[in-house]
């Protein structure tokens, strides 16, 4: 009833129908024995009053019973059907809901392909479990205790002959699965990171097929496979010998049964002890269904327990790390201020009590090496972390103060790999401002230096591009993205190696693009590109997680520190040249 309870916490809508579902499934168990019963009595009938007249009668009730029994396990099935089904739906919801409000420190620490099966196979196999346990439930706990009954009701022996055979069952089982919960979550996580590192693989297909590579390239993948492949060869021979120890206890059953009538048939016959032998027969089958359903129900229990655990593991992860925003709506300014702000990923330190002040209005550009904490900055400053210590800062009250609504209207971010949607051009551009007019976005589209990407197509702005903008070159796909900046018009614009890898005569026009996106607004930069960021207002270079040095690309190149030593080193790596007889 514990499993019960969780599970219909997630559909309290569908709770009718998930009791009239236990109440079905037990019916269907107590009509089923009730018609085996009247099969008793009619055997009884035949061989020992030898009264036909009142079999016929009680075969009536027979077929009643069992028919009202089949009808009963279909009703059960049905409402289980219609729970499971809203139960999975739910599940995929609230992921779906934690997906989209999630901390980006989440998806950081969690790869796409584990996540997405984490949750498509979990809630899908609460829907199995649900769907089918609950018609076999009641069947697979109330069938053997009735079936027992039936059996000292029909004699004595035949009573202790069934309750043997369904306590050798049932021990049976418990040998099957006698790897216990600990062993059955081994083999669940190991099929759970099998699926999601497969779904990778499959994703970065394209790199392995140019690069010619096989599974054994790719060493998760590889280990997670062996991982499996162990875990469940382990169950599987675990399971053999008490598996064929109870089909040979049920058939060998069978086999006593037909050999002890056919032997009967070669005297006279005790006609009590045909009935007990049929009725053995008859029990023996029931039981052997039931403990199989029983093993099924054991399995389906365990299974909607991990999947629960699952599900609400990754919920709580979700939004463990994502930042609680306030009401307020209203700016006093865009001051950037950072106040010993500490910050990691996991057990990696990025940032150490880092402080420093970005005035409003003005541009910067954030420099450093690769993991020099820059990035993070930039993305604690637009509230998609939540820092470990300190406070950030934004027209001298702390983001947090702020509402998530005013926190995102008021700051744009545009990624170094920007991504499209399966909709329009005009779409993908309208998206950034709600109930926006057409003027707005056409105008938006033209300061980003759009045009000409909208008149190589005979539907404009209306033609449909794909979701990784597989219709336009890398920087066409940023000229739309920043189109989205410009029409979001928010006042601090923060710009992560939005030109990376771009070429040199779409890096031009991208220029143009950000001189219309960054007008009038606090502008914060990081570029690898170093030519492109020294008419910024200052330069913050970034080292270890610390501002090491600060000022404009006059001041820092007279202080011959740090910031000289990338410029030089760029510039050198500019003039490489291959001669002649080096490249042949």
């Amino acid at each position: 009833m514990n499993i019960y309870k969780k599970l219909f916490h997630y559909v309290p809508e569908k709770k009718i129908e998930g009791i009239g579902a236990i109440v079905f499934s037990l019916l269907s168990a107590v009509l089923i024995c009730l018609g085996y019963y009247y099969l008793y009595e009619i055997i009884e009938k035949i061989i020992i009053a030898k009264d036909l007249t009142s079999a016929s009668t009680t075969t009536i009730y027979a077929i009643i019973a069992l028919t009202l029994g089949g009808i009963s396990y279909i009703l059960s099935a049905t409402l289980s059907h219609i729970v499971a089904f809203r139960l999975e739906t739910n599940l995929k919801k609230k992921g779906i809901e934690g997906l989209i409000n999630a901390s980006f420190r989440f998806f950081d620490q969690n790869q796409s392909g584990i996540i997405r099966k984490t949750i498509d196979d979990n809630t899908a196999m609460t829907h199995q479990s649900v769907a089918h346990m609950i018609p076999d439930m009641g069947q697979a706990f109330v069938i053997p205790i009735l079936a027992i009954v039936l059996a000292f009701i029909v004699s004595i022996r035949v009573g202790i002959v069934i309750a043997i055979m369904v306590a050798i069952a049932l021990f049976l089982m418990m040998k099957m699965t006698s790897g216990g919960d600990g062993f059955m979550n081994k083999y669940q996580n190991a099929l759970n990171r099998m699926s999601g590192e497969t779904v990778e693989y499959v994703r970065g297909i394209q790199v392995i097929k140019i690069f010619k590579a096989d599974v054994k390239s790719f060493k998760s993948l590889h280990e997670a496979i062996l991982s499996y492949a162990k875990y469940a060869y382990e169950y599987s021979k675990s399971c053999k010998i008490p598996y064929v120890v109870y089909q040979w206890l049920f058939y060998t059953i069978v086999a006593i049964v037909i050999l002890m009538m056919t032997l009967l048939n070669k005297k006279p016959v005790d006609s009590y002890i045909a009935v007990e032998l049929i009725m053995l027969l008859f029990i023996s089958g029931i039981i052997m269904v039931t403990i199989m359903k029983l093993m099924w129900a054991g399995q389906y229990i365990f299974q909607s327990n991990f999947a629960l655990e699952k599900l609400e593991k990754i919920y709580e992860d979700m939004n463990k790390d994502r930042l609680k925003f306030g009401e307020s709506s209203d700016f006093d300014g865009y001051d950037i201020e950072f106040k010993d702000v500490s910050f990691s990923y996991g057990d990696n330190s990025v940032l150490d009590n880092l402080s420093f002040k970005l005035d409003e209005g003005k541009t910067y550009a954030l420099v450093g090496s690769s993991g020099s904490g820059k990035s993070t900055i930039a993305k604690l400053i637009s509230g998609f972390y939540k820092i470990d210590g300190g406070s950030i800062l934004i027209g001298d009250k702390p983001i947090e103060n702020y509402s998530e609504e005013a926190v995102a209207s008021s700051i744009s971010f545009v990624f170094q790999d920007s991504r499209l949607f399966k909709k329009s051009i005009y779409d993908n551009v309208a998206i950034a401002k709600k109930d926006v007019r057409r003027e707005e976005v056409m105008r938006a589209l033209s300061l980003a230096g759009c045009d000409e990407i909208i008149e190589k197509f005979s539907t404009r702005e209306n033609t449909i591009i794909g979701s990784k903008g597989v219709h336009l070159s890398g920087g066409e796909v940023q000229r739309l993205a920043i189109a989205r900046a410009i029409l979001k018009d928010a006042p601090i614009v923060i710009m992560d190696e939005a030109s990376a890898s771009i070429d040199a005569d779409n890096e031009y026009k991208l220029q143009l693009a950000f001189k219309n996106l960054m007008k009038d607004k606090t502008v914060i930069m990081i570029a690898h590109r170093l030519s492109s960021i020294e008419n910024v207002d200052e330069i913050l270079v970034v080292s270890g997680g610390r501002i090491i040095e600060r000022g404009s690309h006059d001041e820092l190149i007279k202080a011959n520190g740090e910031y000289k030593k990338q410029v030089d080193l760029y510039n050198s790596t500019n003039d490489w040249r291959l001669s002649d007889e080096r490249a042949f």
